[in-house]
């Protein structure tokens, strides 16, 4: 099922112009790239805002990394081959197979779209309209390009959500606490009143 669904979108990616092709390649890295971006201006904007908005925001780049950390030690774990290596009569993907032993379950790329954009979204909601999408699209692109099964995004797009998601809900009130006492100290510049 899993290598059919994989081979169906592959096979609709080559049939697309080669403009498509270069800006699936591109988006893939640079939807990352705009969620780090959006981020900052999260935490840049929440800076005069409440406490808990705050160290929402601040939570974002700590609840990303350890995602990434999980989604790596999952995949030393599992040590999934590519697709682009392992389904057979599949069309040659349009980005490079990566190299053995860089596996597949879950991606990487969307575990962190998925825990930047789940971040954002718990520290600014109005958010949403960009981030979800582009969320979205980053994980989907990795299909596109022939590097990841349709069941690798999924899963690193759950991991990413379920990690942001957890560390909101236990750290999320001592760090308001922090923010409280910080404001009044010398990281102010982090938390300017």
């Amino acid at each position: 099922m899993d290598d059919a669904l994989y081979r169906d979108i592959t096979e609709y990616a080559r049939s697309t112009p080669g403009w498509v092709h270069k800006l699936a390649e591109v988006g893939t890295q640079a939807g990352l790239l705009l969620l780090a971006a959006v981020a900052l201006v999260v935490w840049w904007t929440a800076r005069r805002g409440s406490a808990r908005g705050v160290a929402l925001a601040l939570l974002v780049p700590v609840t990303t990394a350890v995602a990434y950390g999980i989604s790596e030690i999952v995949k030393a774990l599992v040590d999934e081959d590519r697709p682009c290596r392992a389904v057979t009569h599949a069309v040659r993907s349009i980005a490079a197979c990566p190299a053995p032993g860089d596996y597949s379950f879950p991606s990487n790329h969307a575990t962190l779209a998925a825990a930047l954009a789940t971040g954002i979204l718990l520290a600014r909601p109005l958010t949403a309209w960009l981030v979800v999408p582009m969320a979205l699209l980053v994980a989907f692109s990795r299909v596109f390009l022939g590097v990841h099964y349709p069941h690798d995004v999924a899963a690193g797009l759950i991991l990413g959500t379920v990690v942001a998601l957890l560390g909101a809900r236990l750290f999320a009130r001592r760090g308001t606490a922090l923010v409280e006492r910080a404001r009044g100290g010398s990281l102010s510049f982090f938390v300017k009143a």
